[in-house]
């Protein structure tokens, strides 16, 4: 009780002293200059009032009571705030680790997701790789089954080509046969033609056998003609054919049977046929030896009393030599041109004749560095090498009688080259010509019965003119003078002189050229001496129209500059001669429509004329002449100056539109992948997953 009164005693006093009416102010703590005063003191200054020594005991009792509750107070907030810290700091710590167990949770939710479309994916490469086995097995089930329908369509091919190959070879004997008829119909038909010149004979019409012949003629050409339109022949086609050559070998017998009987009583016509013209033929000369002949020259000199009809016989004697040599050439390889039954010669005699005339065939007037391989073929060939031929191995050693067929066949096809290649294309002489010279200087027979050949196809290179002999047909005579007759149709004029000009143009060529590559110490084999003799035996000749103008044109326009310069002032006087004299004559002979080669022989003659030419005599003459050389020869440098730069520019553009052209094909190909969408076709999720598991784990 005494506590508790005494403690109800303390906060009466408290309250009725002026410590309980005291006010908190806040600048108790604040201001510092006011430390040593107490709140009593403060309190004393608001009420001056003496306390007394019991209140003064208690407020000292509640000052102290304050300061232990403010260090209590102070302790208390320390520790408030220890545990606040501590709080803080658990706090924290349960945050981390929620955080962390919340970053688990999502790593194992990715690593779930994941795992399951990894499932997925390989149900879905399992299913295609299934589907895709499937359909290997059904294709390797249907690549059987066509494999079999192949095997047997290849088989049945195979028949059917065996089948196709021996009809063919039986339709080809059969052909071969029709043509082998054939040609012997025409044979004995050409036997018929010429025997119209018995058609005077006395009592007898020859006019039925032949038209039966060409009837028969027509009937096989027509026969062979339906057949090779609708495939090959038939053994009744062929069965018709031999009747019919039988008939014909009848008609020939009946008909020489008749003419031998009619020959006696014509004979003696014959005769005296030919007394009478013996005796205007000796008339005939008379008149041309009293015929005054033209000036040669312009001082008046007379020419002999008048040209020649024949040529001289030496030079036919020559003419006469060259075909013995191509007939004994002929006959010494008989066994290899008559091989119709031997396959095996056959066979030997169609590889030797294509190496002999392909490389020919390749000359031309472009034909530029291919001349040496042309040359290089052939002289191999000659010499008894080997060469490739179609991709064959071909050799004249193969037969016997191969060196003499090579020769005759290749100089025919420089002959037969030189009609149609230089008829059409004339600059294309030059370079047969280079070729056959270098083959002539090595192998000289090629080179006489190149020019046998030569002379039987345009008999105007010997020179000369033939005459038709008695009892022979127009035709024949037309084939003799160098026209082509087929079907009883002689040739175009014009064609016939395109050919005679391109063989002209060939050995005006031949004679003044030579094989650059071979060796140049001997002499020419075939030379400007020969092209000179031709030029005054064909002066020495009457000229014929049309033809005596384009020959010379021809062989001056080919190799005059040649004879120029072998021949000087001859060569000039020649000119003048034929242009003061021959042409004269041959204008005599030529009519109005045949003009056309004359004038330009005129035209070219009248610019060859020697009076044009300046001879240097002096130094001043020599000197200006070597101005003008340099002064030309400048100007070549600076056109061919401008040449190669034109030509650099040329090779620079077309290396850059090739790299344009490689650049535009990348470019192309890079665009064909980029626009490929194969990719959205789910059959090709197969080769994606390792680049999607890449993508999931970045």
């Amino acid at each position: 009780m005494e506590s508790w009164q005494l403690r109800f005693d303390t906060l009466e006093a408290l309250r009725l002293s002026s410590k309980g009416q005291l006010s908190y102010c806040r600048h108790w703590q604040e201001d510092e200059g006011n430390d040593h005063l107490s709140p009593l003191e403060v309190d004393q200054e608001v009420s001056p009032a003496v306390l007394s020594s019991k209140v003064a005991k208690v407020e000292g009792c509640i000052r102290m009571y304050e300061e232990i509750h403010r260090l209590k107070a102070k302790e208390r907030l320390r520790q408030r705030q220890e545990e606040q810290e501590q709080m803080v700091r658990a706090a924290y710590a349960q945050a981390s680790e929620q955080l962390k167990r919340f970053d688990e949770l999502r790593e194992l939710k990715r690593h779930q997701e994941f795992q399951e479309l990894q499932e997925v994916m390989e149900k879905s490469s399992k299913e295609a790789q299934g589907q895709q086995e499937k359909l290997k097995e059904e294709h390797r089930h249907r690549a059987k089954i066509l494999n079999l329908k192949l095997r047997e369509a290849e088989q049945q091919r195979q028949r059917q080509e065996e089948l196709e190959r021996l009809r063919k070879e039986e339709g080809q004997e059969r052909l071969r046969r029709l043509y082998s008829i054939q040609e012997e119909l025409l044979q004995l038909n050409q036997q018929i033609d010429p025997n119209y010149r018995h058609k005077d004979l006395p009592r007898i019409d020859l006019s039925a056998y032949s038209n039966r012949g060409n009837q028969i003629c027509g009937l096989v050409s027509g026969l062979i003609r339906t057949t090779s339109e609708r495939g090959f022949p038939t053994q009744a086609d062929v069965a018709s054919t031999e009747r019919a050559l039988q008939e014909m070998r009848g008609l020939i017998s009946s008909m020489q049977q008749e003419i031998t009987a009619a020959l006696e009583e014509k004979r003696r016509k014959d005769e005296e046929e030919e007394r009478q013209k013996q005796k205007e033929l000796e008339k005939k000369e008379q008149m041309k030896s009293q015929t005054p002949a033209p000036a040669q020259q312009l001082g008046g000199k007379q020419q002999k009393e008048g040209l020649q009809v024949k040529t001289e016989e030496s030079i036919m004697q020559w003419y006469q030599q060259l075909q013995d040599a191509a007939e004994q050439c002929v006959a010494s390889f008989s066994e290899i041109g008559n091989c119709k039954s031997n396959t095996e010669v056959k066979k030997i005699k169609t590889n030797l004749q294509k190496a002999a005339t392909i490389p020919v065939s390749q000359i031309s007037s472009i034909s530029g560095s291919k001349l040496r391989e042309v040359f290089d073929k052939i002289n191999n060939l000659l010499s008894g090498k080997a060469v490739q031929t179609e991709g064959q191995a071909v050799s004249v050693a193969q037969h016997p009688q191969g060196l003499e067929f090579v020769y005759y066949k290749l100089a025919e096809k420089f002959v037969k080259h030189g009609e149609g290649e230089v008829s059409f294309h004339r600059d294309s002489a030059f370079p047969i010509a280079v070729v056959l010279s270098g083959i002539w200087e090595l192998h000289p027979r090629v080179g006489d019965i190149f020019l046998a050949h030569l002379h039987k196809k345009c008999p105007y290179a010997v020179p000369f003119y033939p005459a038709r002999k008695e009892g022979t047909s127009m035709e024949e005579y037309q084939r003799v003078l160098g026209y082509e007759v087929h079907d009883s149709k002689v040739e175009e004029q014009d064609h016939f002189l395109k050919r005679m000009s391109g063989m002209i143009r060939l050995y005006a060529a031949i004679i003044q050229l030579r094989w650059p590559y071979g060796n140049k110490q001997g002499a020419h084999p075939h030379g400007l001496s020969y092209g000179w003799r031709w030029l005054a035996q064909m002066l020495n000749l009457e000229p014929l129209a049309d033809v005596t103008a384009m020959l010379l044109l021809d062989f001056l326009e080919v190799c005059g500059s040649a004879l120029v310069k072998q021949y000087g002032i001859q060569f000039w006087k020649t000119m003048f001669f034929i242009q003061k004299s021959y042409i004269p004559r041959i204008e005599a002979v030529t009519s109005a429509g045949q003009m056309g080669c004359l004038s330009r022989l005129k035209s070219f003659v009248q610019k060859m004329d020697p009076s044009g030419v300046k001879v240097l005599e002096t130094a001043e003459d020599i000197q200006e002449r070597r101005q003008q050389v340099l002064d030309r020869y400048h100007r070549f440098k600076e056109l061919s100056s401008l040449r190669r730069q034109k030509l650099e520019d040329s090779y620079r553009f077309q290396f850059f539109q090739r790299d344009a052209d490689e650049l535009e094909k990348w470019i192309q190909e890079k665009l064909q992948i980029a626009s490929d969408e194969n990719y959205k076709d789910p059959s090709n999720l197969q080769a994606s997953p390792p680049a999607i598991f890449g993508f999931l784990c970045y």
